[in-house]
């Protein structure tokens, strides 16, 4: 097929105006809707130039209304609407640029909510969650950070448009980030911040985890009732990170291990030896590990991404990496059918994350 009817397609988008498509009302419901989620993948796969995206499938009832500028460590985002009941805000995935990789590996944790400085005339100051120990992926976050002011400019053209309706969705890199933006947006609100009458809707499709326990606890009371989704192919490795590690410091304050040391100086000297010895064995592993990570994922990483963004100044990095999956969870089984159309492959390794094996499981789930 040949590109030259897409390029029609999206430069024809491009000089739609917001103002043009007028609101028809309260259109966004609750619930997973496949027909919906088809459509905001259709739409990831118009960013046209993450590889693993097909750019020949183009959604049946949106229309392209602006394409932001790169910024950050490549990040970018689309505007989309349909005939004038939804706004659609599709963040792009990982691009073939090593910047855009960088931001994946950036992958220590830090407070959910707090203030990056960017650049030196660029500053993000941020509220993810409520709970004081929820953290993010602070690659993730710097991308929410650089489209975050374009994003609430169109928010506003759009609501002043008429729109009440907005999708917030993304593949891979993209869903990661969507997690984030989505966290931001509904924190505004509730704050005031952005009108109480706009109805946000996410669709995360093949995303990593994006932060951990406390996050996801804060993440899906603020969306609960069906107002967000992780979409994820169970035969997907991209889900499945980053790599995560679980400490005793990783429970909530009321634990079995919070006493675990006064309990072990009640024991007699040759059981508290023990006690001791088996207990540092399986304490100090998971530390030591949790050190490396912030370490290399944290201030080796944040050093390449300050050469990258002059002015960049790295925050300070918490000491954790227990990333947990997030969000209501809809699962694409890969069953043995699939298997059959999408055989494992070791050189692709991004077989089953692509565009097609997603939408081949969509569409045999049932309505």
């Amino acid at each position: 097929m040949s590109t030259k009817p897409v390029f029609i397609f999206l430069l024809a988008a491009f000089i739609i105006l917001p103002g043009e498509l007028k609101s028809q009302g309260n259109s966004l419901k609750p619930g997973f809707d496949k027909i919906e989620y088809t459509e905001m993948l259709k739409i990831a796969t118009c960013v046209s130039d993450t590889p693993w995206l097909n750019p020949r499938l183009v959604p049946d009832h949106f229309r392209l209304i602006y394409r932001s500028p790169v910024t950050g460590l490549d990040n970018r985002w689309d505007l989309w609407a349909d005939s004038g009941n939804v706004a659609v805000i599709s963040i792009r995935g990982t691009t073939g640029k090593s910047e855009s990789w960088l931001e994946n590996f950036y992958a220590a944790m830090v407070p959910a909510s707090g203030k990056l400085t960017l650049t030196n005339d660029q500053e993000f100051e941020y509220k993810l969650a409520d709970n004081p120990r929820a953290a993010v992926h602070v690659g993730w976050l710097m991308a929410t950070g650089f489209i975050s002011k374009g994003v609430l400019n169109k928010i506003d053209s759009s609501y002043k448009a008429g729109y009440r309706n907005i999708i917030i969705t993304g593949h891979s890199q993209g869903g990661g980030i969507s997690f984030l933006l989505t966290a931001y947006l509904l924190n505004l609100q509730k704050s005031g911040k952005l009108p109480g009458d706009i109805r946000f809707k996410t669709y995360s499709s093949a995303a990593p985890k994006p932060g951990n326990l406390y996050f996801a606890y804060d993440y899906e009371t603020m969306t609960y009732g069906g107002w967000a989704f992780n979409v994820v192919n169970s035969a997907d490795w991209v889900p499945e990170t980053p790599l995560s590690i679980q400490t005793i410091d990783d429970f909530n304050t009321i634990n079995p291990f919070s006493n675990a040391k006064k309990t072990i100086k009640k024991q007699d000297f040759s059981k508290r030896i023990v006690m001791n010895y088996a207990y540092g064995k399986l304490d100090r592993p998971t530390k030591r590990a949790v050190k490396n990570y912030r370490k290399y994922l944290g201030e080796v990483a944040g050093n390449f991404v300050s050469k990258s963004l002059p002015g960049y100044q790295e925050p300070e990095y918490i000491f954790a990496n227990h990333y947990v999956r997030t969000g209501s969870t809809i699962v694409l089984y890969a069953d043995e059918e699939y298997y059959l159309n999408y055989p494992d492959d070791p050189e692709k390794i991004f077989k089953h994350h692509m565009a097609g094996p997603y939408l081949f499981l969509t569409r045999r789930l049932k309505d």
